[in-house]
């Protein structure tokens, strides 16, 4: 699939679903997989999901981590047989695997082939054969839960493990490393061949199941509704209370919803932490505010740049810490797994951090400049922006690009739409400087390129009226800039020979804006 094909399918579809069966889920999570690594390059909103029946591992713990880090796990929903030997096959290291492949594969292929398979199936299957390698299947997936040996296949996604007693949800890699050897435990050997191929079955029992109420076969419901999902949880796993494995099964599902209700509660905390911040937010609104109603008329952005000890600006670039430590927090969080998967598509989350964006990451770049930062790392752009405001980008690109295109404005924005643009008007007017000094003409042609780019850039936005009135401040950077660039092009113009990569035409020229008129 090429990159013309990808754009073909983000425009005509709103989602792709993958799907498999056996070696055949493993080639559908690998095709989804890379539609998601393509989508990712392109910012684009479509949904993919792959849903695999049978399917064997596909690959390491780094892979699995991975999936995670991209928060695509979401997106992968593998269902599991109870006794199909199949997805637990790689689990057994490869010089115990190898002398049993030959006839498990010639019987695999006959099977799959076979339309009078289930007729017919006991006088194709060596006995033996089926009882050995289900044996070393078995001893292979118990070392690997009692930590003997290290599998190089781990998990990744969702996993739906189904029983004739109903069907159980987990994504915890560890818990169903662990469902995959307990369930198997109960099987026998020749019944681990015959679920792999019983998946029509599965699926309609579970949308059976799903549409009709579910009973406790034993007793009455549990007073904890915890404790009643997972006694439902075992019920559905077919493990009963009598059998040996039954304390470790109910360990092993108590610890996958404790793991999968962390995430929530994590969110819900970081949802009480952003109504506590929200304060913080609300003094740095009033200070521009009253930086924009200022005589100086200089702005938000240069009255922060030139502020000097006063209480009230001290409190704002305290709140500015601190709105930034709850930020990192949050997106470190995110890389760590501790928060639901989609919760970068979650509206709430990306609203409040583009605003957060908006609002505060003018006053980082005047933080950048104040300082000499960019003197001696260079520009705010390319060496001094903080992660989390490249991720917040993405997040706003990907909600946007789902969304329905906004009209147009009838007055200037509250906040500057590009929270970069006091950035850019740092380096045009570092370029304005160079091109002055500049001797190289090829240079001096790149630099004066640049300007003029920025130039129309932001003559676009104010049109749109994409800009805050504090950028057509009297005494802003951005007018200085316009200024200087006028001055300059006057210079240019009666001096053509010492600037010969001047274009010389109307519509490089700039124009001057003044808020209400």
């Amino acid at each position: 699939m090429h990159v013309m094909q990808i754009m073909e399918i983000t425009s005509k579809s709103k989602s792709v679903v993958f799907s498999g069966h056996s070696v055949g889920g493993t080639i559908a999570s690998l095709a989804a997989l890379w539609l998601l690594s393509s989508l990712h390059l392109i910012s684009s909103s479509l949904a993919v999901i792959c849903i695999t029946f049978g399917s064997p591992m596909l690959g390491n713990e780094s892979l699995s981590k991975a999936i995670l880090q991209e928060r695509w796990g979401g997106n992968f929903l593998h269902v599991v047989g109870q006794h199909d030997i199949v997805p637990r096959l790689l689990f057994t290291p490869l010089p115990r695997l190898n002398p049993h492949l030959h006839h498990f594969f010639d019987f695999w292929q006959f099977s799959m082939a076979s339309q009078f398979f289930k007729q017919h199936s006991v006088q194709f299957c060596d006995e033996r054969a089926a009882a050995d390698l289900f044996h070393v299947v078995l001893n292979s997936l118990e070392e690997q839960t009692r930590g003997i040996q290290n599998s190089p296949f781990w998990p990744f996604g969702s996993y739906i493990f189904c029983t004739g007693k109903g069907s159980i949800s987990v994504d915890n890699a560890v818990s169903v490393v662990k469902l995959l050897y307990m369930m198997l435990g109960k099987s026998s050997p020749s019944s681990t061949i015959d679920d792999h191929l019983n998946y029509e079955n599965y699926v309609s029992r579970i949308s059976w199941q799903i549409l009709s109420s579910n009973d406790f076969m034993e007793g009455d419901l549990p007073e904890s509704s915890y404790e009643a999902g997972i006694t439902l949880a075992l019920q559905s796993s077919d493990i009963a209370p009598c059998e040996p494995v039954f304390g470790a099964a109910k360990d092993c599902l108590k610890m996958a919803k404790q793991m999968g209700r962390t995430p929530s509660l994590n969110c819900a905390n970081l949802a009480i932490g952003l109504s506590k911040i929200t304060p913080l937010r609300a003094q740095i609104e009033w200070y521009k505010a009253t930086c924009d109603a200022s005589d100086d008329q200089m702005g938000y952005y240069d009255s922060f740049k030139q502020r000097g000890a006063s209480k009230k600006e001290f409190k704002v670039n305290m709140n500015r810490h601190k709105l930034a430590r709850f930020w990192n927090d949050v997106i470190s969080m995110l890389e760590s797994n501790q928060l639901p998967h989609d919760f970068h598509k979650r509206l709430k989350w990306v609203n409040a951090s583009h605003f957060y964006k908006l609002l505060v990451e003018p006053l980082d770049i005047a933080e950048y400049y104040k300082s000499g930062e960019h003197l001696r790392k260079g520009h705010y752009m390319s060496h001094g922006r903080p992660k989390r405001y490249k991720i917040f980008d993405k997040w706003w690109n990907d909600a946007e690009a789902s969304a329905n295109p906004g009209n147009s404005r009838s007055s200037f924005a509250s906040l500057t739409q590009d929270s970069c643009f006091w950035a850019r008007v740092e380096e045009a007017r570092d370029c304005l400087n160079r091109v002055q000094r500049e001797g190289d003409v090829r240079i001096q042609s790149l630099l004066l390129e640049n300007i003029n780019k920025f130039d129309q850039y932001a003559r676009e936005m104010v049109d749109r009226k994409e800009v805050s009135i504090d950028v057509l401040a009297k005494n802003s950077s951005y007018k200085l800039f316009v200024e200087e660039w006028k001055k300059l092009k006057f210079q240019l113009q009666i001096l053509p020979s010492h600037f010969p990569s001047f274009p010389d035409g109307e519509g490089s020229s700039s124009r001057a804006y003044i808020v209400g008129k």
